[in-house]
């Protein structure tokens, strides 16, 4: 059987994660250790790739662990750790990624253009100016909060990467910023 990148999770099996910015996403709170995070998410992930989960360009991959189909096989949630405060960055992947909800807005594998329109009222319903990297993805630098879009065939869809207070000053900024670069280059699978 040959495993097809591009599938996406359909809605109901879906891990479902709550947002609570600069906090928390779902079971990971920023500042936790890789082996924390391994451990909050044992049982639906395991770890697939890490690379110096330690240091400002520390990362891991963690992969869905529920006996999914095979189609769906793949990162779900790339986390970034740094130094001085551990668990930084999430990156949740549009195709197989757990829902994220943000005050019942869901983040991940929507449409872009309809979730930028809704994120925008939201921002405007709360007095916040909506912000935009070198990249043009819609961000808030005070929720913590980058829509990015991913590749899945020939569609985009949203892949919400959600920062600590520490990197969420400069979320947007695509050259200076401490999203790490791996994360920038990120647009398909």
């Amino acid at each position: 059987m040959t495993t097809d990148v591009w599938n996406v999770v359909v809605e109901a099996q879906r891990l479902s994660w709550a947002f609570t910015p600069l906090q928390r996403v779902g079971p990971l709170e920023f500042g936790m250790t890789h082996d924390q995070v391994t451990a909050a998410v044992r049982g639906t992930m395991s770890v697939a790739v890490s690379q110096g989960t330690s240091s400002n360009d520390g990362w891991a991959e963690f992969w869905l662990d529920r006996g999914m189909d095979a189609r769906f096989t793949g990162p779900a949630v790339t986390t970034y750790y740094d130094d001085s405060i551990g668990l930084a960055g999430i990156a949740v992947n549009a195709l197989r990624g757990p829902q994220v909800t943000l005050d019942g807005m869901r983040l991940v594998g929507q449409t872009p253009s309809r979730l930028e329109d809704e994120f925008r009222d939201y921002l405007a319903a709360q007095s916040r100016e909506p912000w935009y990297s070198q990249s043009a993805d819609l961000c808030s630098p005070p929720l913590g909060l980058v829509l990015r879009a991913q590749r899945a065939g020939d569609v985009v869809l949203s892949r919400p990467v959600i920062v600590a207070a520490a990197w969420a000053d400069r979320c947007y900024d695509t050259s200076e910023g401490r999203i790490p670069e791996r994360e920038w280059k990120t647009f398909e699978w």
